[in-house]
């Protein structure tokens, strides 16, 4: 707790300051144009990793970066999602895994929860990824198993999250894009879902367009009329 309060006074002595203006316009409201779902794992920062400012992403952390399909169960992140999209308008919803994830490892050995019932019942949500790596890649093994297990639960959540309703239907419209991201913490390498190809790919900033997971719009939005 020592640590916390020192980096607060740290925070306020020099950060704020010079950032008086943004939280002034920041106590009024948000509106970023982003959500970032990700691993509640201490080595992801999300803010730091971006480079953000405050307001810009609005972020939403649990274990194993897990999206329950719609009406299966009601909990925090869906509830989440709802918000950011029917609220607050993102533009973008990423859901990012990342390496060494021990929800990815406790998917592989199952006897890691058994004496975690809760977390056992929540992982359930990602054996989706599981079973499509047991039954598609039986030769992988240590590293490469886990690097597949990360990008397919990435896959299944992106899966989950264009179930619910206010997902498909901005889907839908054109109105939103969603991204499926793994964060290598070892080598700061960020690779993309290219939904076209079926992969993941290396993002490299500067060099063209970065993947998509987004399916076509089949709808346009109504013009606005001019008042």
């Amino acid at each position: 707790m020592k640590r916390l309060i020192e980096g607060f006074e740290q925070f306020r002595n020099e950060v704020f300051p010079a950032q008086r203006e943004v939280f002034r316009k920041l106590a009024a409201g948000q509106s970023p144009s982003t959500m970032f779902i990700t691993c509640a794992d201490s080595r992801v920062m999300p803010e730091m990793m971006f480079s953000t400012q405050p307001g810009e992403l609005f972020v939403y952390r649990n274990i194993g970066n897990i999206v329950p399909p719609y009406a299966q169960h009601v909990s925090g992140v869906v509830a989440a999602i709802e918000y950011a999209v029917k609220v607050l308008k993102v533009s973008h919803i990423v859901i990012c895994g990342h390496s060494d994830c021990g929800a990815m490892k406790a998917l592989q050995h199952p006897e890691l929860v058994q004496d975690m019932p809760s977390v056992a019942a929540w992982m359930k949500h990602a054996d989706v990824a599981r079973y499509v790596v047991e039954q598609n890649g039986p030769g992988l093994h240590g590293a490469e198993a886990l690097r597949c297990l990360t990008e397919e639960n990435v896959v299944g959540q992106l899966e989950h999250l264009r179930t619910l309703p206010a997902v498909a239907a901005a889907l839908a419209s054109g109105q939103l894009s969603i991204h499926g991201w793994v964060y290598d913490i070892a080598h700061a390498e960020l690779k993309a879902f290219d939904a076209q190809r079926g992969r993941f790919v290396l993002i490299e900033p500067g060099k063209g367009r970065v993947p998509e997971a987004t399916p076509h719009a089949r709808f346009s939005m109504p013009a606005t009329s001019a008042a």
